[in-house]
């Protein structure tokens, strides 16, 4: 079974996230903040990963907080769901249009956080919601799960295209990455041995 719960509380957020990566891509996506839940709810559509997020974070203050501490808990439970990543695809990428945007994601779950990013943001908010934040989600996730990720923006002139293009292209690289390979079922994909 690949699935994990993980539980985050800090002086800051409060953050329940329980997936599973054999899913369906259901959702069920709550941290108060609009914007994000719905960048939340295309990553598991478009990933196929059931996901259920609840966060209750200091919001009085931000969105700052909420958002990376839910991309660190979240980081936490794809590292716990992966396992020892036994018969993964382990690679993924993806040049995902949308509209005027265009973002190409590639990605290695090999254990090696590391986040190469190009996107800029014509505009400082969508909405109330602080463009800077889509970078800080991402930052914490690869930290935390142990991704190798880049993100590329190739164009755009929309920051809500430019923003949820990102989030489908990674949520396209992760399912391709998190899917086991039927010739492969039983080994690690490295060299190594292990990730």
């Amino acid at each position: 079974m690949r699935r994990a719960a993980i539980t985050r509380k800090t002086a800051e957020t409060e953050i329940s996230v329980e997936i599973d990566l054999d899913g369906t891509g259901r959702y069920d996506n709550s941290t108060g903040v609009g914007f994000f839940d719905h960048m939340l709810d295309q990553l598991a559509r478009h990933s196929l990963i059931d996901m259920t997020i609840k966060a209750q974070g200091d919001l009085h203050i931000d969105d700052h907080h909420t958002v990376e501490d839910t991309g660190i808990a979240l980081g936490q439970a794809l590292g716990q769901a992966l396992g020892d990543k036994r018969g993964i695809g382990r690679y993924g990428e993806c040049r995902l249009p949308m509209d005027d945007a265009q973002v190409a994601c590639a990605l290695d779950l090999s254990g090696r956080p590391f986040l190469v990013w190009t996107l800029d943001f014509p505009t400082a908010k969508i909405g109330t919601f602080d463009t800077d934040l889509v970078r800080e989600f991402f930052q914490a996730l690869a930290t935390h799960g142990g991704i190798t990720l880049h993100v590329d923006l190739l164009h755009g002139i929309n920051s809500h295209h430019i923003a949820e293009a990102a989030f489908k292209s990674v949520a396209r690289a992760l399912r391709d990455a998190v899917e086991t390979d039927p010739r492969k079922a039983d080994a690690i994909p490295s060299t190594k041995g292990a990730l």
